[in-house]
């Protein structure tokens, strides 16, 4: 499959392995390929990213993405919705800090020699490259490109895409900015 990836869209993969080694995480998760769409530059998916107001709240989704790993992965949805049942997560997520430091329950390894070796891709984070791959099919598209992963990860539930949704970000806004128009979502 990655031979049929664009130039920007295997710097979109490269750049989610270097943040999640940046990171001390032992996986490549869905959160970090978005980390890494949010850093490039002169591709599809930037330019569609600015004109959805990216360089408004490029930082804002950062810190929400890093909110929610420090949350272990739950969306701010599932937050709310533990505490309509009464369980406060960032009270949780304080209480564990307290004894195991900060970003205890995100996953990551901070501190001492880290995580060294090969990072597996997770679940979450297969998914968007399947997704893509379905996405790029779809539109009858050759290649598969950064475009394709952007709307992957709009298209498929979980942190990212309540992330970008937030800020507008979503399968149909994006799909309009590139193509000119709706259509439904693929895979």
């Amino acid at each position: 499959m990655f031979e049929r990836f664009t130039k920007d869209a295997r710097a979109v993969v490269t750049g989610a392995v270097e943040h999640a080694e940046r990171g001390g995480a032992r996986a490549v998760d869905a959160e970090h390929l978005l980390l890494a769409l949010l850093d490039r530059e002169g591709s599809r998916a930037s330019f569609a990213l600015a004109v959805l107001g990216g360089g408004q709240w490029l930082e804002s989704a950062r810190t929400a993405l890093g909110e929610a790993r420090r949350r272990g992965g739950l969306s701010q949805a599932e937050a709310e919705a533990l505490a309509g049942l009464g369980i406060d997560v960032g009270e949780i997520v304080a209480r564990v800090e307290e004894v195991h430091g900060v970003g205890a329950m995100s996953g990551d390894r901070k501190g001492g020699r880290g995580w060294s070796g090969h990072r597996p891709f997770s679940r979450g984070a297969k998914d968007v490259l399947v997704r893509a791959l379905r996405v790029a099919s779809a539109r009858r598209d050759r290649r598969i490109g950064d475009e394709h992963l952007l709307l992957a990860l709009t298209g498929r539930p979980g942190v990212p895409a309540e992330v970008l949704a937030d800020r507008g970000v979503t399968y149909e806004s994006v799909t309009r900015v590139l193509y000119g128009g709706g259509e439904a979502k693929a895979g």
